[in-house]
C-alpha cells in the first residue's frame, strides 16, 4: 500500500454528475423494467405469474451477489488507478472477468444439479401447474448465469473507471431487449412462461457480450487488450479480500429478506399486498442513494490508490450530502403521490392502510438514517474494509431484522408492520457502528498489500 506517497486526484462536480446521474437512471430502470415484466407475466396466467416469482427469488440473489462481488472486485482496478499503475489496474480487470466467469459456470452447474432441491423443497409444495412452469423457466433462465457474471464484471469495470454512461447504455439496451422479446412472445407469438424466458436469456448474452467488447477499445483507463485463462495468486487473493464478503454480505441480506417473506406469508392476504406495495415504494425511495453509493465506490477506491485519505473523507461527505437531499425530495414526492400509487393498485381498505403506514414509516426512517447504514459503508469497502462492514451487516441482519422481526410480527402482534419497525432498529445499529468506523482512521489503513 502507498503509506507516504500520496497522488493528486480530483472530481469535479461535473465529473461527479457525470458519475451519478447515469447510476440513477440505471438503477431506475432496473426497478421499472421488473414492474413491467411482473405485469406482463400476469398475462400469461395466474400459474406462470406464481412460477416466475417463485424462480426469481433465487435469480433475484444471484443478480445482487454477482453484483456486489463484481463491485467489490473492482475496486482492485480503483485503487490501481489511483496509483497511476495504469496496467495493474488493466491485468487485474482480466483477472475479475475471469473469476467472475468460473465463479458463474460453478454456480450454473450447482443449480442445474440442484434443480429438484431447489423446487421441489426450497419452493415447497406447489401446484402442478405451477410446478410444470416453474422447471421450464428455471431451464432457460439459469443458462443465463455466466452472462450476467460477465455483465455484472464490465458495469464494474466501467463505474470504476468513471465511465457509468457505458453501463447505463447497455443496461438500457439490454432491458429494452427483454421488455420488447416479452412482448412480442407473449401478446403476438402466445408464448407462455417460455416468453418470459428466452428474452432474459437474449438479453444477458448481448449485455456480456457488448461489455467484452466495448472493453476491448485502446482508449479506456483501463486497457484488457487481451483475455487470459491464467490467474494470478495476488491478484485473486485480492478479488477474495475485497469481492467476496461483498458478495457474501449482499447474499445475505437478500436471503434475510426472502426469509421474512414467509413470515408475511402467514400474517393475510392484506399483509401479503401490504409488503409487497411497501417494497416496491421502497424500492424507489432509496434509489438516489443507492447510485450515490456506487459512486462512492469509485471515488474513494481512486483516493485510497493515491494514498490520499482527505480527500477519500472529503469526497464521501459531499456524496453523503447529496445522498440525503436528494432521498429527501425523492421521498417528500412519493409522500404526495402515495393517494394515486395506492389507487392504482386497487387493494382492500386493510391492505391500502398498513401499506400507507409502510411508506409513511419507511420515508420517515430513510431521510434519517438509511444514507448513513447504506450509502455511507460504500467508503468503507472501497478502502478495503470489508469484513468490518460483512461483521457488522450480518449481526445486524439476523438479530434485528429478521430475529426481532419475527418476534414483533408473530409473537408481539405487531404483523407486517413489526417487520419493518425491526427493520428501522436494523438501520440504526448498521449507521451508528458505520459512522463511529468512518470517523476513525483504521479502515483508511485496508488498501492493496503488496
Amino acid at each position: 500500500m502507498l503509506e507516504n506517497k500520496q497522488l493528486s486526484v480530483d472530481f469535479s462536480p461535473r465529473d461527479l454528475r457525470q458519475l451519478v446521474i447515469p447510476l440513477v437512471i440505471e438503477q431506475l430502470l432496473a426497478i421499472t423494467v421488473g414492474l413491467s415484466d411482473s405485469l406482463m407475466v400476469a398475462q400469461v396466467g395466474e400459474a406462470a405469474m406464481s412460477a416466475v416469482s417463485l424462480v426469481d427469488t433465487v435469480n433475484v440473489l444471484l443478480v445482487n451477489a454477482f453484483a456486489a462481488l463484481a463491485t467489490g472486485g473492482a475496486v482492485i482496478v480503483g485503487q490501481y488507478l489511483g496509483r497511476r499503475e495504469p496496467e495493474k489496474a488493466g491485468h487485474s480487470g482480466q483477472q475479475l472477468l475471469l473469476f467472475m466467469g468460473e465463479v458463474s459456470l460453478l454456480v450454473t452447474v450447482c443449480f442445474y444439479l440442484g434443480k429438484g432441491f431447489i423446487l421441489g423443497v426450497v419452493f415447497g409444495q406447489v401446484e402442478p401447474d405451477v410446478a410444470a412452469y416453474a422447471n421450464t423457466y428455471f431451464l432457460i433462465v439459469e443458462a443465463s448465469t455466466p452472462f450476467l457474471a460477465i455483465y455484472s464484471a464490465g458495469a464494474a469495470l466501467f463505474r470504476v473507471m468513471g465511465n457509468s454512461r457505458i453501463s447505463m447504455w447497455v443496461s438500457l439496451t439490454m432491458n429494452a431487449i427483454n421488455v420488447v422479446g416479452n412482448a412480442i412472445l407473449i401478446f403476438i407469438v402466445g408464448m407462455e412462461v417460455e416468453g418470459v424466458a428466452y428474452p432474459t436469456l437474449v438479453s444477458r448474452i448481448f449485455a456480456a457480450v457488448a461489455m467484452v467488447v466495448l472493453l476491448r477499445r485502446p482508449n479506456l483507463p483501463v486497457k484488457i487488450s487481451r483475455f487470459t485463462v491464467r490467474h494470478d495468486r495476488f491478484v485473486v487473493k485480492n478479488i477474495l479480500r475485497f469481492g467476496v464478503p461483498n458478495g457474501l454480505e449482499n447474499s445475505m441480506f437478500q436471503l434475510g429478506k426472502i426469509l421474512l417473506l414467509s413470515t408475511v406469508s402467514v400474517l393475510g392476504t392484506a399483509s401479503v399486498a401490504a409488503n409487497a406495495i411497501g417494497n416496491t415504494i421502497a424500492s424507489f425511495q432509496c434509489v438516489a442513494g443507492t447510485a450515490l453509493g456506487l459512486g462512492i465506490v469509485t471515488v474513494v477506491s481512486r483516493c485510497i490508490g493515491a494514498g490520499s485519505y482527505e480527500k477519500a473523507r472529503y469526497y464521501t461527505k459531499k456524496l453523503m450530502k447529496s445522498a440525503y437531499l436528494y432521498m429527501t425530495a425523492t421521498i417528500v414526492l412519493l409522500w404526495l403521490l402515495m393517494p394515486l400509487i395506492l389507487r392504482i393498485y386497487n387493494v382492500s381498505p386493510e391492505a391500502e392502510d398498513y401499506a400507507r403506514k409502510i411508506i409513511w414509516m419507511h420515508g420517515a426512517f430513510g431521510i434519517v438514517i438509511w444514507p448513513a447504514a447504506f450509502t455511507l459503508p460504500q467508503a468503507l469497502r472501497a478502502a478495503g474494509d470489508t469484513r468490518f462492514t460483512l461483521t457488522v451487516s450480518t449481526i445486524s441482519m439476523w438479530t434485528l431484522r429478521v430475529g426481532l422481526g419475527v418476534l414483533m410480527a408473530r409473537v408481539w402482534g405487531f404483523g407486517v408492520l413489526g417487520i419493518w419497525m425491526a427493520m428501522f432498529f436494523d438501520w440504526i445499529f448498521r449507521a451508528v457502528l458505520f459512522v463511529v468506523r468512518f470517523r476513525g482512521h483504521r479502515w483508511e489503513t485496508m488498501g492493496l498489500k503488496e
